[in-house]
C-alpha cells in the first residue's frame, strides 16, 4: 500500500484506513465481533494502520480496544479517537475512558471533534503530547460552512492533523483548505469519501466506465477512494465498514495510480451525470 509522510514528523502513513462510526457500534456476541476482526485484519495484512473513532460512536472504541488485544496487534494500529464534550474535567475524564476502552497507554491521534470547546481542550491535548501520552494533536469539522472558522483556528498554531470530509459529490474543501493544509505541513484525514454512502448506492448499478481500467479500479469504491487520494494534500482516507469484503476491496485503492487532473474532471463530468 502507498504510504504518505505526516508532515509533523515525518512518519509514513498508509493512505487506507478504517473508520469506525455505526460500523464498529456493536455487541459483544461473536457473530457482531467476528467480522470486525476480520476487518481489522484484513487492513494490517494489507499494509493499513489508521483505524478511527470517538466517544460519540457508541461501543466502537471498547470494540477497536477488544479486538486489538485479543489478536496482539496493537502495534499494527495507529489509532486515533476524539474528545467531543464541554470544560476541562469532562474532557479529561472521557478521554482517560477512551484510553481505557481502547486498551492502550498511547493513543496515536486525539483530535479535538467538531471544534466542540477547543481552546479549553488545546492545552490539555499539548501537555500530553508532551508527556507522551498522545503522539499528534488534530481537530475535526463535518460541515463545509464551517471551514472558514475551521481554517482560523489551524493557523493559530498547534494541530498536526485536520480531519474533514471530501467525496466527489462533496467537494468543499477544495475552495482553500486542501491548498491551506498542504502549504501548513497540516494532515487531512478524510472521512465520507463515498458521500456519506449515497453515492456509492447510486453507482452500484452502473457498470464501470471504461476508464477505470487506467488506474487500476475494479470497483465504484475504488474509483472514489482514488478520486480523492488524487490530491497529494490527502495523507490518509478512512471509509467506514464492518464487512471484511467491503475492506478487501477499499484497500485496493491503495495501490496503482491514481488520476490526473484530465481523468480527474473526466470522472467529475461521467459520474456527475
Amino acid at each position: 500500500m502507498h504510504i504518505r509522510k505526516i508532515p509533523a514528523t515525518g512518519e509514513p502513513l498508509p493512505v487506507i484506513g478504517c473508520g469506525t462510526w455505526q460500523t464498529f457500534d456493536v455487541g459483544a456476541a461473536p457473530a457482531e465481533r467476528a467480522p470486525r476482526a476480520e476487518v481489522l485484519k484484513v487492513l494490517f495484512e494489507a499494509g493499513g494502520s489508521a483505524i478511527d473513532s470517538s466517544p460519540m460512536y457508541g461501543r466502537a472504541e471498547e470494540v477497536v480496544g477488544d479486538l486489538l488485544a485479543a489478536a496482539g496487534t496493537r502495534d499494527k494500529a495507529f489509532l486515533a479517537t476524539k474528545v467531543w464534550t464541554h470544560g476541562k474535567a469532562e474532557g479529561l475524564l472521557q478521554m482517560e475512558q477512551s484510553f481505557k476502552r481502547l486498551r492502550t497507554d498511547r493513543i496515536d491521534l486525539m483530535q479535538i471533534h467538531n471544534l466542540v470547546d477547543w481552546k479549553t481542550h488545546l492545552p490539555t491535548l499539548k501537555a500530553w503530547k508532551a508527556e507522551g501520552r498522545i503522539r499528534l494533536i488534530g481537530i475535526t469539522h463535518y460541515t463545509e460552512s464551517m471551514h472558514d472558522e475551521l481554517e482560523a483556528v489551524l493557523q493559530l498554531g498547534g494541530f498536526d492533523f485536520v480531519q474533514v470530509n471530501y467525496a466527489l459529490d462533496d467537494r468543499g474543501i477544495e475552495r482553500r483548505l486542501l491548498r491551506f493544509c498542504q502549504t501548513n505541513g497540516i494532515a487531512m484525514l478524510i472521512n465520507q469519501p463515498f458521500g456519506g454512502g449515497g453515492l456509492l448506492r447510486k453507482l452500484s448499478g452502473r457498470e464501470l466506465p471504461d476508464w477505470a481500467t487506467e488506474i487500476g479500479c475494479t470497483s465504484w469504491a475504488q474509483i472514489l477512494l482514488k478520486f480523492v487520494l488524487a490530491q497529494p494534500a490527502v495523507t490518509c482516507v478512512i471509509p467506514g465498514t464492518g464487512k471484511p469484503e467491503h475492506m478487501r476491496d477499499n484497500v485496493q485503492a491503495g495501490l496503482g495510480a491514481y488520476p490526473d487532473r484530465k481523468l480527474l474532471d473526466r470522472m467529475s463530468s461521467d459520474i456527475a451525470t
